[in-house]
C-alpha cells in the first residue's frame, strides 16, 4: 500500500466512529484507547484530505465527506470479508458466510418466507440477516449504497449511481373494499402512504372517483384491516393482498399503475457467490408469484 492509502484497520475505526456516535465509545468496542481512535482518526483526515467528523459535546457527527468515507469503508469491508468466505469455500469446498438484506415489510412478509426457506436447505452454513426499511429516502436503496445491507429487494425507482439495479416482477394495484359492497368507488378512500412511482401518483391525480379521505396510514396490514372493518376501500399492489382477511374483495382497475419489484445491490458484490445464489431463489419465487397471479405478474 502507499502511504496515503487508508487500512482496513483505519476503515474498522471510521466505521466504529460513525456507528457508536462518538469516539470513546467506538474505542470501546474496538479494544483500543481514545487516544488511539483520535490518532486514527486524524490520520485518516489527513490521508483523505478532508474532515470527517464534527466533534462535539453530544458526540461526533459526520460530515457529508464523512458519510460519503463511512459508506465506502463498510462496502470495502464487506468486500474483504466476502473475499475471505468465498476463497476459503474454494478451499474446503463449503461456504460459511452471513448476507445482510434490506427488504420492504410487505416484500419481507409475502416474498422471503419461500426464497430463505429453499436458500437454507441449499446453503445451510450461510446465514441471512434480515432488516425491513420503510420506503422513505434513503429506503433499501440507501441501505445498499451506504454498505450496511449487501442485497436490497424493493420497489424500483430511478436507478442511484454506484447500485446495480434489476426487476424481478410487475405487481399491479388493484382496489381493495370490504366483501359484498355495491358500489365500492363511492367508499371513502384509504391511502396507504408508500413511495409510489411519478406515473403512479399521476394515474391517482387523474381519477377522479379517489376522494380526498382524511384516512391516511403507513401500514398496509392496517390498510387491510380498516377494508375488512368496512371503513373504506384503497388502491393497493395486489401482492399486499396476499393472506388478507376473507372480507376484503378485489376489484380490478383499467389501465392500472404497476409497482415494479427488483432487487439493488453493488457492482461489486453483484459478483459473488453467495449474492448469486440468493439472487437465484428470489427469481424463482418471483417466477411463482407472477404464474401464480395471472396478469398480476405481467411484465
Amino acid at each position: 500500500m502507499g502511504a496515503g492509502d487508508i487500512t482496513a484497520g483505519e476503515m474498522r475505526v471510521l466505521v466504529a466512529v460513525a456507528r457508536e456516535g462518538s469516539f470513546s465509545a467506538a474505542a470501546a468496542s474496538l479494544g483500543l484507547t481514545q487516544s488511539a481512535v483520535s490518532h486514527t482518526m486524524r490520520g485518516i483526515e489527513r490521508k483523505l484530505g478532508a474532515v470527517l467528523f464534527r466533534r462535539g459535546r453530544t458526540g461526533a457527527e459526520p460530515t457529508s465527506a464523512g458519510s460519503t468515507a463511512v459508506s465506502h469503508a463498510r462496502r470495502i469491508l464487506r468486500l474483504l470479508e466476502t473475499m475471505r468466505a468465498e476463497t476459503r469455500a474454494a478451499s474446503a469446498g463449503e461456504l460459511s458466510a452471513t448476507v445482510r438484506l434490506a427488504a420492504l415489510r410487505g416484500v419481507a412478509y409475502h416474498l422471503l418466507p419461500g426464497v430463505l426457506s429453499r436458500f437454507g436447505q441449499r446453503w445451510p452454513r450461510v446465514s441471512v440477516e434480515v432488516s425491513v426499511v420503510r420506503e422513505d429516502a434513503p429506503g433499501v436503496a440507501g441501505e445498499v449504497l451506504s454498505g450496511r445491507a449487501d442485497l436490497g429487494v424493493a420497489t424500483l425507482f430511478p436507478a442511484q449511481d454506484g447500485l446495480v439495479a434489476r426487476e424481478l416482477f410487475a405487481d399491479p394495484y388493484v382496489l381493495a373494499y370490504p366483501a359484498g359492497h355495491p358500489d365500492p368507488r363511492s367508499l371513502p378512500m384509504i391511502h396507504w402512504e408508500e413511495a409510489t412511482s411519478p406515473e403512479t401518483r399521476r394515474w391517482c391525480a387523474a381519477q377522479s372517483w379517489l376522494s380526498a379521505s382524511d384516512l391516511r396510514v403507513q401500514d398496509d396490514t392496517v390498510v387491510l384491516s380498516m377494508i375488512a372493518h368496512g371503513m373504506g376501500a384503497a388502491v393497493v399492489p395486489r401482492m399486499t393482498l396476499a393472506g388478507a382477511p376473507p372480507n376484503v374483495a378485489v376489484q380490478p382497475l383499467e389501465d392500472p399503475p404497476v409497482r415494479r419489484i427488483g432487487y439493488v445491490t453493488t457492482r461489486e458484490m453483484g459478483r459473488s457467490l453467495v449474492l448469486r445464489e440468493l439472487v437465484a431463489e428470489l427469481r424463482a419465487q418471483s417466477r411463482e408469484i407472477s404464474a401464480g397471479s395471472g396478469d398480476a405478474g405481467g411484465a
